[in-house]
Formats: structure tokens, C-alpha cells, sequence
């Protein structure tokens, strides 16, 4: 889809804030409520806008303690590989999961509450899944930059 530039604004303070109503967005960018409406729906259907959130503060929910877990498979072949991904998606201390390249396969961005939550998470849960080589753990100290926010 050809984003023209009145939609990458649109999008831009959508990011920003997705609870601003329709007439808030108008005034801002000088069109009809129902001109952001259509432009709106037109994004969803497109795929363009998948989904809508809210942002939770983790340290508030006693869940402040971020690690960045390495993985590294024993083979990678198709079957190992589906099997990880199916039962990594499964864990709900995994917040994100890649596929990367390098030196490991997988890349995991773990939220718990501690050291000992962690612990517990690695014994009980991840080292327990089928066709993990190795782990690295890398543990965050400070977050310096956060965003959900695309540049448009």
C-alpha cells in the first residue's frame, strides 16, 4: 500500500497517542472527522495498523527485571526448528522471540520479576524445551531506549 503523506501523519500521532478520538486527529491535521475515519479503516484493512495496545509500566507490575536470553540449537533442521518456535511462542515470560543470524538461532526477551523468577523460568521452562544446544543470558542494567514507534 502507497502511504501518501497525510497517512504517515495520521500514523505518526496515532503511535503517539491511538486514544486520541477521530475530531482530536482532524483538528491536528486540518481534515473532516469523517476524512480520519475512512483513512483509519482503509489502514486496518490494509494491514498497515494491526492492532491496537496498551503499554504496561513492567516495574509496576513487580515484572522490572528484563533478560535477553541466546539460543542455540542442536541441529536446524525444519522439524527442530518449527518445534522451538511453537513451544518458545508458549511462554509467558517471552515477550519477544527472533530467529537470527550468527553465532545462536534464536533471540529472547524474557520480563520476570527477579533473579530467582529468572532462575525458575530457565530450570522449569526453557532449558526443558526440546532441541536447545546452549544459552547465554545477557541481563538488562538500564533501559536507555524503549519505542513502539515506527518513523515515518
Amino acid at each position: 500500500m502507497k502511504l501518501d503523506l497525510m497517512d504517515r501523519q495520521l500514523l505518526t500521532l496515532l503511535q503517539k497517542d491511538s486514544k486520541q478520538t477521530n475530531k482530536q486527529l482532524s483538528q491536528q491535521l486540518n481534515l473532516s472527522v469523517t476524512a480520519i475515519f475512512e483513512r483509519i479503516k482503509k489502514l486496518e484493512r490494509n494491514g498497515v495498523i494491526e492492532q491496537y495496545v496498551a503499554l504496561l509500566d513492567k516495574k509496576k507490575l513487580d515484572l522490572g527485571f528484563m533478560v535477553f536470553c541466546h539460543i542455540k540449537l542442536t541441529q536446524h533442521s525444519e522439524k527442530y526448528i518449527a518445534e522451538f518456535e511453537t513451544e518458545a511462542i508458549q511462554l509467558e515470560e517471552v515477550l519477544e522471540c527472533y530467529h537470527v543470524s550468527g553465532e545462536y538461532d534464536y533471540l529472547l526477551k524474557v520480563v520476570v520479576k527477579d533473579m530467582e523468577h529468572f532462575r525458575e523460568f530457565m530450570i522449569n521452562k526453557l532449558t526443558s524445551l526440546q532441541h536447545i544446544g546452549s544459552t547465554q543470558s545477557s541481563f538488562s542494567i538500564n533501559e536507555v531506549k524503549n519505542t513502539t514507534a515506527v518513523r515515518l
